[in-house]
């Protein structure tokens, strides 16, 4: 059993942080991880070659860029990027907070575009 799974994780403690970027795994879930993320500054464009990635927003809101498209998410909404697909994230303003659920063996490919 995993012992990281009986523990409280405090959001909000987790979040009080001024770093421009904070990224950790706060549970897993049979083969996925949950991620908490802060942001304050965009992330690099990259991809997925085996897994999905879903992002729920929790503070502020977030850009998805995408190859053709951005996609704005705000505080309750969930969006799920398909593996292989080129994207990126950054917070709309000074800063964003959101959960990411993804495979616990996820591989991430930088791209310049």
């Amino acid at each position: 059993m995993e012992t990281q799974n009986l523990t409280v994780v405090d959001i909000n403690e987790e979040t009080a942080i001024e770093a421009a970027y904070k990224n950790i795994p706060v549970a897993t879930v049979n083969s996925h991880v949950v991620r908490l993320s802060v942001m304050t500054e965009p992330y690099f464009w990259h991809f997925h070659p085996e897994s999905d990635e879903s992002f729920l927003v929790l503070e502020g809101s977030v850009f998805i860029d995408l190859e053709d498209s951005t996609v704005e998410l705000f505080p309750n909404q969930l969006f799920t990027i398909p593996k292989n697909v080129i994207h990126r994230t950054r917070p709309n303003g000074k800063r964003s907070v959101n959960l990411t659920f993804e495979s616990q063996n996820i591989t991430t490919v930088k791209v310049e575009i």
